[in-house]
């Protein structure tokens, strides 16, 4: 079924965010959600995420889960990366009573190696890289088999190397769960190289849809300002 938002608006206070915006994302594919930082991109995947109730409009999905991976990991610091990623397994209702600890070692271990991350278990997020950090939260993710993943900011606040991987395995994952994928972005390392589909927000509305290349290579206003990093331009940035 994948992902199908129909004139979505969502305003707070007396900001419209989202000003009646529809796309549809594919079973399986990955949508790069691009524009200017306050342009609506996360609350999109707040409202599809139910963490935020809608104004208007239509969201629809189909009855599996839903994977939010947070834009700095958000893991528990207290936590050891066994009891991050198990944590789904052990507090929620419909989940606990399915596992034995025994299966639940077993998934944990699986989702790790998924994301290259073999045998770090007991560590805590204190003791991992960024990088790292955010793989775990990758294996957060997954580990209740989602058929939607929504990806705030994946790369932020990475080092190209690490983003390049973190990219590789939005990718992977991808493939591997056959998961339709929402992944907000600024890099576009990150866009030409993992998604399929690009949609531009700007002031609540969609100013540009199209492929990684013709984002690339639009005439666009909004997309030429956007690729050149420009101050001068359709969209203002607030100070």
């Amino acid at each position: 079924m994948g992902i199908e938002v129909k004139n979505l608006t969502k305003t707070f206070g007396e900001k419209k965010v989202l000003d009646n915006i529809s796309f549809k994302v594919e079973d399986g594919e990955i949508l790069a959600l691009v524009g200017f930082s306050g342009s609506g991109k996360s609350t999109v995947l707040k409202l599809i995420s139910n963490l935020v109730e809608k104004d208007e409009g239509e969201i629809i999905t189909s009855e599996g889960d839903i994977a939010f991976v947070f834009q700095y990991s958000a893991l528990f610091d207290s936590l050891t990366v066994y009891d991050n990623i198990a944590f789904a397994l052990h507090e929620r209702k419909d989940l606990k009573k399915n596992f034995t600890e025994k299966e639940i070692s077993k998934i944990v271990k699986e989702k790790l190696e998924l994301v290259g991350l073999k045998g770090i278990e007991n560590l805590y997020p204190s003791e991992l890289s960024g990088g790292m950090q955010k793989r775990v939260s990758f294996a957060r993710a997954i580990v209740t088999e989602p058929e939607v993943i929504l990806y705030d900011e994946p790369t932020a606040g990475l080092d190209p190397i690490a983003s390049t991987l973190i990219e590789d395995y939005i990718l992977r994952l991808r493939n591997e769960t056959k998961a339709t994928s929402i992944v907000v972005t600024h890099q576009m390392s990150t866009i030409k190289r993992t998604a399929d589909k690009v949609i531009m927000l700007y002031d609540g509305k969609i100013v540009f849809r199209g492929t990684p290349d013709e984002l690339e290579n639009s005439d666009n206003e909004y997309t030429k300002q956007f690729i050149n990093a420009s101050l001068e331009g359709p969209m203002k940035i607030l100070a």
